[in-house]
This record gives structure tokens, C-alpha cells and sequence, in this order.
């Protein structure tokens, strides 16, 4: 069997954001992933299908028995044949120990990449608005490691404390009175500051600053955890002004989504980028129905209302020159964006965001007992019926795709429910599968602050007496975060 490759990856410092584009192409096109305990989730989401997935992780020890069993696994499934993706956090060579994983793949011939990634002693002190360098104040900086060597011996601070740039010190929370120590016994300001980041450029980061002679104590006091990096030097007093990541609208708000998996990416990554905490957890699975539609040029209009009916008809349509006379109709300015995809610009869209409200519009652009196509789910309120009668047309519905709800294990979303402090709800049947999942325990979201995207949706709610903190005025994503940012 012909050898596999090996890609050592640093994948930046937990989140995805900080990869780089060859690291997610191979990432993608991987075999085999090996991946360690500081991986943003949402990395692992970009291997296909049928990759194996091994986590090998060290938690905050030196990991010097689990580095042999990572060195040899990479051989071992090269040898395989397979493509294999080391994805580790920050950088491989930066106190990565990707030298050690080289050594071990070349006493086998094995072909290897390494793929840069952006290291922790740099980017972690950027998000909290801590330059290592800046003109007149830092010409420079030093990067350490802060555990000892596996011989027990320790860095020579007698000249480490008469550098004049910025120290940083990685992996060192639990030799932080040893660090301090060490540098004022050495001849260091005790005056000196220095900041402590624990989880740097997650929605989870903390900052905690103080001063040679006190950061100790505050420490304690803050019951600070790995992992987390730490810079000494005049550079954080800069921090009052650089700090850029806590001032995002969303920082600090922890939300829970619960769209289906195809269409949660989207809303996430809006929330993420507000600095919102977001945990997700689908609730439905959209499914593609097949379906067959003869004569669709009779039809005077077309009504979509929702993206998922745009995508599950177009995507069935063989040529969509017979749509040419047909006016089109959607409800919500997403469904119209993704109609926009397709080339075709809508003739209209109601202010509210209600398939009733379509009904009634599209009687401006067609005439009595014209055909009306409804393009809707399996479980979408579309009363033609009614329709028919009030406005003497022939409306009729065509279901494309079917909306299954997914109940979740009661103890699997109470562990996640401990995480947020924000459940957006964006249709009557993920309300459903919610009170499903939890049981009907209505004790379990107590605290929580429950987000529905509009008045169907809230109708639902209350018919389960769940609460309905806040409602979106606009009936989309984009009205659910503007509520969300809106409270205090």
C-alpha cells in the first residue's frame, strides 16, 4: 500500500475564525483528523464525512506519555494510506511540539506538510487590546513557556528580568507565584503590570490585570483556569483604550440556537460576530421531498414562504424560462435573499412576515380565479380553503419539503441550557420539540430568557405556557438578534 501524508496543522488559538485557508482546505479534504482538547468544534465540522476522528488531548499537563501515542498514531495511519491532519492549537512550532511529531513520521519515509498557524503569544494578547509591541513603549518580546522541563529544571530568570520588552509566558497559571517571584527577586519592578487571559479569543475570554507584586492574589481571588497566557509589561496599560473584543454588541450574551443544522451556520456565524457565546442545538431536520408539477406555466403566481421552499422547488425545476410571466411572491426579506440566488427578483414581499399576509397581497397582481402555487412545508398554515372564498382565487398548496422535529436527550440539552442565558426560537414546531426535549420541565429555563421570532411562534409558546420574553419585531434572524443586543 502506497504511504499516506501527514499536514501538521496549527489551527490558531480556539477559534475558527484565526485558521488559515490552506489549514481548512486539508482539514476538508483529510482522511484521518488527530486533534487535541483546544479546537474550536466548529473545525472538526469541516472534515467530510467518513473521517476518522481521533482526539488525543493533554489537558494541562506535559503530556509526554500521550506525545508518544500522538507521534506514533500519525505514522500509523500514514502508513495506512491515509491523508492525516494533526490539528493542534496556535502554532506547531511554538511550543507545539510538531518537531517531536516530525521526527517520529520521517523515521518512516512518510511524505509531511506543516502548516503555520497563528500563535497564542501574539493573537491572545491582540483580542484583549495588548499589543506585544508598541512604538515607545515595547522594541520588543520574549516568548516562554511556563512549565518547567521535564528534568525539573527552570528558565534563568536572573536574565530574563533585565529584558526590557514585553515577557509572555504560555501555559504558566500554575507556576504563576514561581514567575513573579522569580522576576522581582531578580530585579523587576514589582510595579510592573501584567494581564492574564484565560480562554483568548473565544466568547468565553477573561482578562484579569494587575501588577507584579499583586496579580497573585487577584488570581486566587478570580479562580483563574487554564487555559491561559500571560503578558508582563508596560504594553498593558494600553489596554484601556485597545481593548476591542469586550466592546462587540453581543459580548457577554450567551445564546442558544436551535435552527436545523443546514441553516443554524448562517445565524451562528451573525451572532459570533457580534461577540456573542453561542451553543447550538437543532431541533428540526428539513427534508427534501420529491415531487412532480405539470402545466406550472398556468399558474399566475408563485408563493414562497420560507427559504427552505425556495431552495427545495428551484432545485427541482428543470428549466426556469417557465417561470417568465409568473409573479413571485416571498415572505421575508431571507427568502427573498435566497430567491435572489436564483436570478429572480420577487414582485413582491408584505411588511409582515406571515404567509396569511402573501395571500392577501398577491390579489394585487392577479385576477379573480386565477391559479396560485403555494410553495410551503408539511406542517406550514396555508388555509387555501379560506383563501379560495375570500379572494376568488384558486390557491393552491405544494408541499416540497417536510419538517422533522428532533427530542433531544432531557440531560443533553439541561447540560447546555447551564451555558446560555438566551433560547431563540424561530418556528411552532422547534417549540415543540423543545418543550419535548425538556419534558415538559418547565423549572429547567426558569432563568432563561426565551427569544421567538414572532407572533405564530409565540402563540405556540404560550399554548405550552412557555414564556415569551422577547418577541422579534421583524419576523426574521435579523429581528432576533436586534431584540437580543436591545435588552439589558
Amino acid at each position: 500500500m502506497d504511504k499516506g501524508k501527514v499536514y501538521i496543522i496549527g489551527a490558531g488559538c480556539g477559534n475558527i475564525d484565526l485558521l488559515t485557508l490552506k489549514g481548512k482546505r486539508i482539514i476538508e479534504q483529510a482522511d484521518c483528523i488527530v486533534y487535541d482538547r483546544l479546537i474550536d468544534p466548529r473545525v472538526l465540522a469541516l472534515a467530510k464525512k467518513d473521517a476518522e476522528l481521533i482526539y488525543l488531548g493533554k489537558g494541562n499537563t506535559e503530556g509526554g506519555l500521550i506525545q508518544e501515542e500522538i507521534n506514533q498514531t500519525l505514522a500509523k495511519k500514514a502508513l495506512e494510506g491515509k491523508v492525516v491532519a494533526r490539528v493542534k492549537g496556535g502554532d506547531p512550532f511554538v511550543f507545539g511540539r510538531g518537531g517531536e511529531e516530525i521526527e517520529e513520521v520521517i523515521k518512516y519515509s512518510i511524505p509531511f506538510e506543516l502548516i503555520p498557524g497563528i500563535s497564542s503569544s501574539i493573537a491572545v494578547p491582540e483580542y484583549a487590546g495588548i499589543p506585544v509591541t508598541h512604538r515607545g513603549v515595547s522594541r520588543s518580546f520574549h516568548v516562554f513557556t511556563g512549565h518547567t522541563m521535564e528534568n525539573g529544571e527552570w528558565h534563568d530568570f536572573s536574565v530574563i528580568a533585565q529584558l526590557q520588552g514585553t515577557l509572555v509566558f504560555l501555559m504558566g497559571i500554575k507556576n504563576l507565584s514561581l514567575i513573579t517571584g522569580d522576576l522581582i527577586k531578580y530585579g523587576k519592578n514589582p510595579k510592573t503590570p501584567i494581564a492574564i487571559i484565560e480562554k483568548g479569543t473565544t466568547t468565553n475570554q477573561r482578562v484579569t490585570t494587575g501588577t507584579l507584586e499583586t496579580i497573585v492574589d487577584i488570581a486566587e481571588k478570580s479562580k483563574i483556569v487554564p487555559p491561559a497566557i500571560t503578558i508582563i509589561g508596560d504594553v498593558v496599560n494600553l489596554r484601556e483604550d485597545f481593548q476591542w473584543f469586550e466592546n462587540m454588541a453581543l459580548n457577554k450574551k450567551r445564546v442558544l440556537v436551535t435552527r436545523d443544522k443546514n441553516q443554524a451556520g448562517e445565524f451562528t456565524d451573525k451572532l459570533l460576530s457580534l461577540g456573542a457565546h453561542v451553543e447550538e442545538l437543532p431541533l428540526l431536520d428539513i427534508q427534501p421531498l420529491n415531487f412532480k408539477i405539470d402545466n406550472l406555466n398556468e399558474y399566475k403566481a408563485v408563493l414562497f414562504n420560507s427559504p427552505n421552499g425556495v431552495r427545495t422547488f428551484m432545485d427541482q425545476i428543470k428549466d426556469l424560462r417557465v417561470l417568465g410571466n409568473t409573479k413571485i411572491g416571498v415572505v421575508g426579506s431571507k427568502t427573498k435573499e435566497v430567491l435572489e440566488t436564483y436570478k429572480i427578483q420577487p414582485d413582491f414581499m408584505p411588511e409582515k412576515y406571515m404567509v396569511s399576509e402573501l395571500a392577501k397581497e398577491v390579489v394585487n397582481y392577479t385576477d379573480k380565479n386565477d391559479r396560485i402555487l403555494v410553495i410551503t412545508s408539511d406542517i406550514s398554515p396555508c388555509d387555501c380553503n379560506s383563501w379560495n372564498e375570500t379572494y376568488e382565487r384558486k390557491f393552491e398548496k405544494l408541499i416540497t419539503y417536510k419538517t422533522v422535529k428532533i427530542k433531544r436527550d432531557k440531560k443533553e440539552i439541561s447540560d447546555i441550557l447551564n451555558k446560555i442565558d438566551y433560547i431563540t426560537l424561530m418556528s411552532s414546531s422547534t417549540v415543540e420539540a423543545f418543550y419535548e426535549s425538556i419534558e415538559g420541565d418547565l423549572e429547567l429555563i426558569k432563568n432563561k430568557k426565551l427569544v421567538s421570532i414572532g407572533p405564530v411562534t409565540s402563540e405556540t409558546m404560550k399554548k405550552l405556557n412557555i414564556p415569551v420574553n422577547l418577541e422579534a419585531d421583524v419576523y426574521d434572524a435579523e429581528g432576533i438578534i436586534e431584540v437580543i443586543y436591545n435588552d439589558k
